[in-house]
């Protein structure tokens, strides 16, 4: 509209009608001007949103690699050449470096975050699992552990004596409302149960072989 638009007026006007020529080409060049600002915003609309796609499309390639990978092998230089191979882009410019490290270390402090959410489930259900077992435990009248119960009056207990502890096989009896070991039983130390554990398979033949003779 500009172009075709006469720089100076014409000749013989009126004042009038030269004030009202100048108030048309302003708003022509105002209305030229806002086109032109317009066109500019919309094109740059345009590039950010390409950018964000590729951004995204990027994102989401370099994630894909680092799932598929051995993470004690990858390295970064290796996720941005892969990542380069798939999307057919030149990502070894300074700006996609720095872009694609940001998404390497978001990507590793979520697998890091999650392991240490693990960890903790796993450690806090072990803790439920003590507490179980402490809450299911039985004590005799002298506080010791009572591990299995043989008959009315035999059990098996863990004692501790001078600061060592041992597996006791014994009788109980009644005194004053309480059931107290007596002095018919045995009492292991660790190294005489471990020998004993050891030559379990063996009694247990010698009792088969007694048991096919009757």
């Amino acid at each position: 509209i500009i172009e075709t638009a006469p720089l100076e007026p014409e000749p013989n006007r009126t004042r009038g009608e030269i004030s009202d020529y100048l108030i048309w080409l302003t708003s022509v060049i105002k209305l030229d001007d806002r086109e032109n600002t317009q066109r500019e915003a919309a094109a740059k609309k345009k590039t950010l949103k390409m950018e964000e796609e590729s951004k995204a499309k990027i994102e989401e390639t370099v994630r894909e690699i680092l799932k598929e990978s051995d993470m004690t092998e990858m390295t970064e230089f290796k996720v941005r050449n892969l990542a380069s191979e798939r999307l057919g882009i030149d990502l070894s410019d300074k700006s996609h470096k720095a872009f694609v490290r940001g998404i390497v270390k978001s990507f590793l402090e979520e697998v890091e975050s999650k392991q240490q959410q693990q960890q903790d489930k796993e450690e806090e259900e072990e803790e439920e699992e003590e507490r179980a077992k402490e809450g299911n435990k039985e004590f005799d009248d002298d506080g010791d552990l009572i591990i299995c119960r043989l008959s009315d009056k035999r059990r098996v207990t863990i004692q501790e004596f001078r600061g060592k502890s041992l597996v006791s096989i014994r009788e109980y009896y009644k005194k004053d409302g309480k059931e107290l070991p007596s002095s018919k039983g045995i009492s292991l130390t660790d190294e005489q149960w471990s020998t004993f554990k050891k030559n379990i398979p063996a009694i247990e033949a010698a009792v088969k072989k007694m048991e096919s003779r009757v």
